[in-house]
């Protein structure tokens, strides 16, 4: 159960959507397919589940080409896609038993692989409501119902979260990492909490090309981000001299006045990748004759590490 890209290239007329990308999913693994609008993830997605043919290039998915073997790969994958394929004059009930009937679940399970879908997605309280008649969020539950009522060995998830409250989202989140424990799930998303809190893997595409492939601690470690000390003192100092003082540490890079609180002044001192420059700060400001309140240290987050790779 596994998913195999090499050299997926994708144009639509001259404009080449997916650039010469290869990679490898597999299972009981969570990939996090990132990057901005127009990077190429949904296009990817959508040849991986037989939605559209490459330019040129293959993807495997079990075994089975999704060109020669469309319709055996369609067996293998559940699939959430960015705009939600639901019919709106079925409830869900209806909705779940038809999609059932179509990815050939036996007549005889039917009713438990619905039951179970409506529970887990919790949509026991719309379930005898017109799909149309739902919020957004309640029909993104709906899509991902039907995209798991059939057991698939691989899920292929389009912002699975979008427009869920906060609660569904955690439940949403433990379910497809439970997923991703016998499964090959890979899943689009703009929220980088999200990729953090689900995936052991994670991509970043841009312009069509991958740009990171790694865990999310690896990325960091790879990251050419800077460290950042958030520094808190007392405003009985100069700033500026305080400002300037800071500036001539070694490995210090900036030195960014944040903001008067009124009883402190707050700065941020961005220094060399894993340097830790909370002792000679400390020593500046006391040779400044200032009060230190606060000093905090953060390193390259998953959201600094997306923007230095897709500015």
């Amino acid at each position: 159960m596994s998913i195999k890209v090499t050299n997926l290239t994708k144009y639509y007329g001259n404009y080449l959507a997916v650039d010469n990308i290869s990679f490898e999913a597999k299972k009981g693994e969570i990939l996090g397919f990132l990057g901005p609008n127009g990077a190429g993830k949904s296009t990817t997605m959508k040849i991986i589940t037989t939605y559209l043919p490459p330019t040129s290039g293959t993807v495997v998915v079990d075994g089975f080409d999704v060109e020669d073997k469309s319709l055996e790969v369609r067996k293998k994958l559940g699939y959430l896609p960015e705009l939600n394929p639901l019919y709106y004059d079925m409830t869900p009930v209806e909705y779940l038993d038809f999609v059932a009937k179509l990815d050939g679940v036996p007549a005889g399970e039917i009713k438990k692989k619905r039951e179970e879908m409506i529970k887990v997605c919790g949509l026991e309280s719309m379930r005898k409501k017109d799909i149309g008649t739902l919020s957004k969020g309640y029909k993104q539950r709906v899509g991902l119902a039907q995209a798991m009522i059939n057991n698939p060995d691989v899920l292929i998830l389009d912002e699975p979260t979008s427009g869920l409250d906060p609660n569904q989202i955690i439940e949403i989140r433990n379910l497809i990492k439970k997923l991703g424990k016998e499964k090959t799930v890979i899943l689009s998303t703009h929220i980088l909490s999200e990729v953090t809190a689900t995936c052991n893997r994670v991509i970043i595409i841009n312009k069509g090309k991958i740009v990171a492939d790694g865990t999310p601690e690896e990325l960091q470690a790879k990251s050419k981000g800077q460290s950042l000390v958030i520094l808190e003192v007392k405003n009985n100092c100069d700033k500026n001299a305080l400002s300037g003082s800071l500036k001539d540490i070694r490995n210090v890079n900036k030195v960014e006045f944040v903001k008067d609180t009124g009883d402190s002044f707050v700065f941020n001192i961005y220094g060399d990748k894993g340097s830790d420059l909370r002792e000679v700060i400390s020593n500046k400001v006391t040779q400044q004759k200032a009060t230190v309140l606060s000093m905090q240290t953060k390193q390259s987050s998953l959201e600094d590490i997306f923007r230095e790779l897709t500015k």
